[in-house]
């Protein structure tokens, strides 16, 4: 469905169409604002690459031993009050 999707022709003919809508002057201009919007969006994938590892949370190996489970603990003193 799309094998050869952009011929030499069609790039030509979309070249013709992005002079005559904005004009000789402004090209050059809107292609620094695309390179530079694109350089920004790598930067900040790469940093979000870089936090991906450091914002899962690390699971404990073994529980704290003066833990005491939620079962055995003492009620709060706000939630008895709502009773």
């Amino acid at each position: 469905m799309l094998r050869n999707a952009f011929e030499p022709w069609h790039l030509i003919l979309i070249i013709a169409v992005l002079v005559l809508l904005f004009g000789s002057k402004k090209l050059p201009d809107m292609a620094r604002g695309l390179g530079r919007s694109m350089r920004i969006l790598k930067a900040e994938a790469k940093t979000l690459k870089a936090d991906a590892p450091e914002a899962t949370p690390r699971p404990e190996a073994t529980p704290r031993p003066d833990a005491t489970p939620r079962s055995e603990a003492t009620p709060r003193p706000e939630a008895a009050a709502r009773h």
